[in-house]
């Protein structure tokens, strides 16, 4: 999956910063072999490991929700809650909050992505009481004051006017519109220049009221201390927030067939590309034959079908890379790529030439033995530090995968057969693609650059 970066409060001293748990010498069968279920005595559930290597503690945690509990005339609501929970809780203004936060070097993050509100919290074991303690008024007491609303609200409307003219922003959310419709995975997680301006304090707390709720709590917590101690400290932070939360149904979806083309008129030097196309589900039983074989066309690094069809061999661009996203209703591949407007044309179909090929003829005996190893060793990377594993941790849980999935996931890379991994690139991309290009019009002549927001459905 794929998240949008979080706002981050607290200084980040080096002490901090620079020192992070050694989990780096730790092989991920016995990271998982020290995963605990833990229950608070108040029945907070979650997957701890505790490791004393150095004095630090990282959770991550989530609610269900996210930006599809948006009203549909006011997307934006749950981005802008994640942006003004730290601007005052309790008896504390939202200067006073701050400085708590610094002098104690507690790093405090929330953030909404289309699926959940999510949070992030760092500390030193021992200002870990303060931490939690902070983070409590944050969820259950935030002032929602009008200065700060509307600071806030004046920072994301900046940044909603500068995507106007940011063609990749603009391609990424004319996508989703195409793919997704009508559907709240079509709106725009930060909302619109015509939403955030009408968002109420009302809208707020009504969005925390429903959402912060204990059943849809999913926790991990990575760091030096004791079962017992972050029980207590879970009641605490946790344990007076609405036991349900009252979520609005979201239907299952899926993307828009391929092929279709977009175009967003946009006066800028370089042309920006999206493409993408209906993907798999994280529980559907083909996922990690899927996850194999899009590494091979557009994954991480200098050696995917894409780059070297795009980059190496006709030089049209210097980067280009592709990815899986799944999502609790919907599941999409999805790529990009920026070029010259005059060779736009020649870049697209080379991605097209590449995406027919390996769904034609999918991958050779030999991309397929060099991605299983490329994936199985980038796990020890994945899980090198404490705040890694803990929102690796939490992300199993949102999958609904099981605890010991870390311990389990080389073996199920390695049972992915070549057959397997050409059926599975015969699905993604049998259909060709969605895509959407965003710049000049082919000849058009440089102008004053000026783009209109596309709409959110």
């Amino acid at each position: 999956m794929t998240y949008p970066l979080p706002r981050v409060r607290g200084i980040a001293l080096s002490v901090v910063t620079s020192v992070t748990l050694s989990l780096a010498s730790i092989a991920p069968s016995q990271a998982a072999a020290k995963i605990q279920h833990l229950t608070s005595p108040g029945g907070i559930e979650a997957w701890f490991v505790q490791d004393a290597t150095v004095p630090l503690i990282a959770m991550e945690y989530s609610f269900a929700g996210g930006a599809t509990q948006d009203p549909k005339d006011k997307p934006g609501v749950a981005n802008l809650v994640g942006d003004l929970l730290d601007e005052g809780s309790g008896e504390l203004d939202s200067k006073t909050f701050h400085e708590r936060l610094d002098r104690r070097a507690i790093k405090l993050s929330f953030s909404a992505t289309r699926d959940t509100f999510r949070g992030s919290l760092r500390m030193l074991r021992d200002n870990k009481d303060e931490a939690f303690d902070l983070l409590r008024m944050a969820l259950t007491l935030p002032h929602f004051d009008t200065a700060d609303v509307e600071r806030i609200r004046s920072q994301v409307i900046s940044g909603l006017r500068r995507d106007t003219t940011n063609p990749t922003a603009l391609a990424r959310r004319k996508f989703l519109e195409v793919a997704f419709g009508d559907h709240p995975y079509g709106r725009q997680t930060t909302g619109t220049l015509e939403s955030v301006p009408t968002i109420t304090v009302a809208d707020m707390k009504d969005y925390v009221g429903r959402i912060l709720a204990r059943d849809t709590l999913k926790v991990a917590v990575v760091g030096d201390v004791d079962p017992a101690t972050l029980g207590r400290l879970l009641d605490k932070t946790f344990g007076s927030l609405p036991a349900k939360a009252n979520l609005a149904p979201v239907p299952d979806v899926e993307s828009a067939a391929p092929p279709q083309r977009a175009f967003v008129p946009l006066d800028v030097p370089q042309t920006v590309i999206t493409f993408g196309g209906p993907g798999v589900k994280r529980s559907d039983p083909n996922f990690m034959a899927a996850y194999v074989v899009n590494h091979i066309l557009g994954g991480d690094g200098l050696s995917s079908r894409l780059f070297h069809e795009v980059r190496e061999k006709r030089g049209l661009a210097y980067s280009v890379r592709e990815s899986l996203l799944w999502m609790e209703h919907s599941a999409v591949f999805i790529g990009d790529t920026g070029t010259r407007a005059d060779r736009a044309g020649d870049t697209l179909d080379a991605v097209e030439k590449g995406v027919r090929r390996i769904a034609e003829e999918g991958p050779t005996q030999k991309e397929l033995d060099e991605a299983k190893s490329y994936l199985k060793g980038s796990q020890m990377l994945a899980l090198d530090t404490s705040s890694k594993l803990a929102l690796a941790l939490l992300e199993y849980q949102q999958d609904k995968l099981p605890i010991d999935y870390i311990e389990k996931r080389n073996a199920i890379v390695d049972a992915v057969t070549l057959d397997d991994a050409k059926q599975a690139a015969k699905r993604l991309w049998g259909q060709g693609l969605l895509t959407v290009i965003v710049g000049r019009a082919p000849g058009a002549a440089p102008q004053p650059a000026a783009a209109t927001t596309p709409k959110s459905n």
